[in-house]
C-alpha cells in the first residue's frame, strides 16, 4: 500500500510539473515564475541532499549556485555564445570548487562546519563583488543572453519561447533527480543515510566517513552549480547576490519547509516560497516577516514539514 501511495505521488508531481506553464496562468502565475519554482526547487533538493540525507548543514551552498551563474554568463560572455556550453562550465566550476572546499573542512562537524562554509562562501562573494572588470562588481555580468539551443536536426528557441526554456530546464530538473535518486538507492547513498543517523556506528562498521561527506559535498555543490547556471541563463543575468549567504539561508529555509528528509519536500518547500514570494512582496515590501512567520508556525507544529502535514492527512 505505501508503495502504492509512493508511485502515486511521483505521478502526481510529474503531472503537475509537466503541465504548469499550462495551469500556472490560470491561478495567477505566469511561466517564467513556473522556470523559477523548479531552479531554486533543484538547489533545495541539493542542499538537502547534504542536510537531509547525510545529516550535515551547510549555510554557503550560494557560492556553488552563484559560481555555476557566473560560469555561465561568463562563459556565454566571454568564450562562445553556447547555451550547452554555458551550463557545462557553469556545473564544473561550482563542482571544481565544491571538491576544494570540502576537502578542506570535510574533518569538521556542527556548527563549526556550517560558519566555515559562510566564511568561504563570502570570500567568492566578495571577489565577485570587487572584482569590476571581469564581474561586473555589483552591476553584475550584462551584456549577453541565453542562445537558441542547436540539436543537430533541429533547433529550438529558448531565447525568446518561454515555455520551450521551461521544458529544458525541466528535462535537466528530471535528469538531476533521477540520478539523486540512483545514488540515494546505492550503497554510497545508504552509507550517507548511516552516517546521518549515527557517525560514530558508521565508523565502526568500517565506512570511509570524512571520504563520503566529501562525496556528498561535492554532489551536492554540483547540483546546486547547474542550479545556479539555469536561473543565470532564466534572467540573462547574475551579480552578486547570488553568491551571498543569505541565498543559502533561503535553500535551508526551502529545504526544511517542504521536509528535509523527504525527497520531494524541498521542491514542495521551493514552490511555496518562491509563490508565496512572488505574491507577498507585490503587496508589501515587508514580504519576508510574512514568509518568516508562516516558516516559524510550519517548524514549530509540523517539524516534518508541509510534505510531512500531507502525508499525516493521507495516512489517516
Amino acid at each position: 500500500m505505501k508503495a502504492f501511495d509512493k508511485r502515486a505521488a511521483n505521478v502526481l508531481i510529474w503531472v503537475l510539473l509537466l503541465t504548469m506553464p499550462f495551469w500556472m496562468n490560470a491561478v495567477g502565475g505566469y511561466t517564467e515564475l513556473a522556470t523559477r519554482v523548479i531552479v531554486l526547487g533543484l538547489a533545495a533538493m541539493a542542499v538537502n541532499f547534504l542536510l537531509g540525507f547525510t545529516g550535515v548543514l551547510s549555510f554557503g551552498h550560494a557560492a556553488y549556485f552563484g559560481l555555476g551563474a557566473y560560469g555561465a554568463a561568463m562563459s556565454i560572455k566571454y568564450f562562445a555564445p553556447s547555451t550547452a556550453l554555458a551550463i557545462v562550465v557553469g556545473v564544473v566550476v561550482g563542482a571544481a570548487a565544491a571538491a576544494v572546499i570540502g576537502g578542506l573542512i570535510r574533518k569538521l562537524r556542527g556548527t563549526y562546519f556550517a560558519m566555515v562554509t559562510i566564511a568561504f562562501g563570502q570570500v567568492f562573494y566578495f571577489i565577485a563583488f570587487r572584482w569590476n572588470s571581469v564581474t561586473g562588481g555589483d552591476d553584475g555580468v550584462t551584456g549577453w543572453q541565453r542562445q537558441p539551443l542547436h540539436l543537430g536536426f533541429t533547433t529550438v528557441d529558448i531565447l525568446h519561447n518561454d515555455k520551450a526554456f521551461y521544458y529544458l530546464v525541466l528535462a535537466l530538473f528530471a535528469l538531476a533527480a533521477a540520478v539523486m535518486a540512483v545514488l540515494l538507492r546505492s550503497p554510497l547513498g545508504r552509507s550517507l543515510i548511516a552516517i546521518r543517523e549515527n557517525e560514530r556506528r558508521a565508523r565502526f562498521l568500517g565506512i570511509p566517513v570524512e571520504r563520503h561527506i566529501w562525496l556528498s559535498f561535492v554532489i551536492s555543490g554540483g547540483f546546486a552549480a547547474l542550479a545556479g547556471t539555469l536561473y543565470a541563463l532564466l534572467s540573462n543575468f547574475t551579480d552578486p547576490r547570488s553568491l551571498h549567504w543569505s541565498l543559502s539561508g533561503n535553500f535551508v529555509i526551502m529545504a526544511v519547509l517542504g521536509g528535509m528528509r523527504s525527497f520531494w519536500g524541498p521542491l514542495v518547500g521551493a514552490a511555496i516560497f518562491v509563490v508565496l514570494q512572488d505574491y507577498v512582496s507585490s503587496h508589501t515590501e515587508n514580504w519576508m516577516s510574512f514568509i518568516g512567520l508562516f516558516f516559524v508556525l510550519v517548524v514549530t507544529f509540523f517539524p516534518r514539514g508541509v510534505l510531512g502535514i500531507i502525508k499525516r492527512k493521507v495516512a489517516s
